[in-house]
């Protein structure tokens, strides 16, 4: 007999789920997903809904006899690695998937191999997506077959709510609830429980839960959300083991689809051959990447991106909560220089008024000197520029700079300093080192690493004059000598220097979006002129 070659075979991932028209949940989810890590995909379709970003408005299920039939001819044919399920709809198709699956896995002890089950309940905009009656055939007949149940805090409270055997109150709202439910859900048949986090945001400081009430308020953006991270929960019945998986809570509107695609991708990574604490593992690192470089594609919430790592963005695209996402990196990668410059003892003196007379004398003649070169920093800035727009930017602050050197003088006077004190001062030499660093960067450097140059100074007084002006514990009024500078640097028209400013920074980047390799200079060069603004403060206090 001639052998038989046979090309290839790939990985195979399969999911049983219902179809998303708009493209961001369900199979179109998942297959995405396995297309993006390297498995070969199929699908049983178990109900076809109408939807987009903004609202489910309609769902039909596939008949259950049909959805048994998809995955008869599926397994029989292609088989696969691993299963995922997402929603199936009602009680009729969950006996069916169960029963099938059954007939193909005959041997197995307890639970199908690599079978991952999301319990689709409901859509991230509130529809339901299974009916009642399906959640006891749900816990009976099917998650006894599963070896990991991936059930967000809701699902998790959902089922247990459900469920007979639950003994503990339904709503989850701490680290150790979650701990508990899990311990629960466990009981009715997954070997491996990850219980989501993502609905129960922990302040970092604490690690208490950000109140429901709180975070459910999108338009609320009080929360500090570098404060916060999400605890995914891995507990293992077949251990008692517990694995917290910890990472940066991201304020996104770009969601849709995530249980799905964190499903798919468990499937995907068991379908490779990773054993299932690795499998959760890589699929928790690919939907936190994917969620931060969702897609906005329509006027509700934002969609994932998939293939984020085909062309991995170094810097997220801009949302609505998170408009100036290279700004806010700079910030963070250089967080203690920050507050050392915003919260310098200098700052610190002009809030309560104890600063020196002869400390601000100092710093007012500099800061003109500074401002001098400071326009002309701007002015190469202009000169750089690629667009009209882009020039008529720098030419703007070029001209606000000429107007807050104006208030400047008149400032100076009314604490006894004349113009031809001012210009005839010596330049010190911290203002010497900060200036021609800015225009070192300007000189050698692109658009970009000139804004950053440059933007600390813009940036960080404008923080310093709004926090200053609304700290309770501000001198205000004429108690305060400095007032008047608090005020000039909290005014709509500085700020609004300030947002045109972020803006431009933030247009730059997208141009070009920065490789890692390059996103590391660019924070060095904010980093440096962030602290040259520190030995600025140290030189006015200091009177150096």
């Amino acid at each position: 007999m001639t052998p038989v070659f046979h090309e290839h075979v790939p990985f195979k991932a399969l999911t049983i789920a219902g179809s998303d028209s708009g493209g961001g949940a369900g199979i179109q989810a998942d297959l995405k997903t396995f297309t993006s890590l390297e498995t070969f995909g199929t699908s049983v379709i178990t109900s076809v809904t109408s939807q987009n970003t903004v609202a489910v408005d309609g769902i039909h299920a596939i008949p259950a006899a049909f959805v048994a039939q998809q995955l008869e001819a599926v397994l029989s044919d292609i088989g696969t690695n691993a299963i995922k399920t997402g929603m199936l709809c009602n009680a009729e198709i969950v006996s069916a998937v169960a029963k099938t699956l059954r007939k193909f896995y005959p041997d197995s002890a307890k639970n199908i191999p690599n079978l991952v089950v999301d319990p689709v309940m409901i859509a991230t905009s509130g529809a339901a997506l299974l009916d009642s009656d399906a959640i006891e055939t749900l816990i009976k007949e099917f998650l006894p077959l599963c070896l990991i149940l991936t059930p967000n805090v809701p699902e998790a409270e959902f089922i247990l709510a459900n469920a007979q055997k639950t003994n503990i109150t339904p709503k989850i709202d701490s680290l150790d609830q979650m701990k508990l439910a899990a311990r629960e859900l466990a009981c009715l048949g997954p070997s491996i429980i990850l219980l989501k986090g993502g609905h129960l945001p922990l302040y970092k400081s604490s690690g208490k839960a950000v109140p429901r009430e709180l975070f459910d308020s999108i338009s609320d953006l009080s929360i500090e959300m570098e404060e916060l991270e999400l605890v995914d929960l891995i507990y293992d019945s077949r251990t008692g083991v517990f694995t917290e998986l910890r990472k940066a809570f991201l304020r996104t509107s770009s969601t849709h689809g995530t249980g799905c695609t964190l499903s798919a991708a468990i499937a995907a990574n068991l379908s490779r051959g990773h054993e299932a604490h690795e499998a959760i593992t890589r699929a928790t690192d690919y939907i936190q990447s994917a969620i931060r470089d969702g897609l906005t594609v329509g006027n509700g919430k934002g969609c994932l991106n998939h293939f984020h790592h085909v062309v991995p963005r170094s810097i997220e695209k801009p949302t609505r909560f998170n408009p100036h996402p290279l700004t806010t990196h700079l910030l963070q990668a250089c967080r203690d220089d920050w507050k050392k410059y915003t919260h310098h003892a200098f700052v610190q003196g002009i809030a309560d008024g104890t600063l020196p007379k002869e400390s601000f004398i100092h710093y007012m003649k500099q800061d003109y000197l500074f401002l001098q070169t400071y326009a002309r920093a701007h002015g190469l800035g202009a000169f750089k520029a690629r667009t009209m727009a882009e020039s008529k930017a720098f030419a703007d602050i070029v001209v606000h700079i000429a107007d807050e050197s104006r208030l400047h003088i008149d400032y100076c006077a009314k604490w006894g300093i004349t113009y031809e004190e001012i210009v005839n001062t010596p330049e010190s030499m911290a203002n010497v080192a900060y200036t021609r660093y800015v225009l070192d960067i300007g000189m050698t450097g692109d658009l970009l690493e000139l804004g950053l140059a440059i933007a600390p100074c813009l940036i960080g007084y404008g923080q310093i004059g709004r926090r200053l002006y609304n700290d309770p514990n501000t001198l205000k009024g004429d108690a305060n000598p400095y007032w008047e500078w608090i005020k000039n640097y909290e005014a709509s028209d500085y700020q609004s220097a300030v947002a045109r400013g972020i803006a431009n920074l933030e247009r730059q980047c997208n141009i070009q979006q920065p490789s890692s390799h390059r996103l590391k200079q660019l924070e060095e060069v904010f980093r440096t002129a962030t602290r040259l603004e520190v030995s600025f403060w140290d030189m006015a206090l200091h009177q150096l």
